[in-house]
């Protein structure tokens, strides 16, 4: 399964509405500005978002958009299956041979696990240790 711009940069506005929780609506244009991406995409990726009740947009001069829920209760495979659809390796897992569907079926309940039990609470607090990776790799 490969998560596209949809699904990252989805994940990229949710976030930063998670770091704004409580603080008012957050314009898109903010957003786009921050992380240098194009505010018309931006736009175009809320309307899922809102339409699915994660998002509430607010009219005027200072409005935009804020989180319709406590950051706590969104998870990533909220977002992930609003933007990206259902989560799965591959197509047709239930035509594959037993040994294969096994291995896929695994896989996708790894990621399901990582999207479902990781919240934007735990992504917008998330701190930088500065470690690449916890795991030692040989060649």
């Amino acid at each position: 399964m490969k998560i596209s711009t949809k699904g990252r940069y989805g994940l990229t506005i949710m976030i930063e509405l998670a770091k704004k929780h409580g603080e008012g609506p957050t314009s898109l244009k903010t957003i786009a500005q921050i992380h240098d991406l194009s505010e018309h995409y931006l736009e175009q990726l809320i309307a899922p978002l809102r339409n699915a009740g994660l998002v509430k947009s607010i009219r005027g001069a200072y409005g935009g958009y804020i989180l319709a829920k406590d950051p706590a209760n969104i998870t990533s495979g909220d977002i992930i299956r609003v933007l990206e659809g259902p989560i799965s390796p591959v197509e047709g897992i239930e035509d594959e041979e037993p040994v294969k569907r096994q291995l896929w079926i695994r896989i996708r309940d790894a990621v399901k696990d990582v999207l479902d039990n990781t919240t934007l609470e735990d992504l917008a607090n998330y701190k930088d240790t500065g470690k690449t990776e916890d795991y030692m790799y040989y060649i």
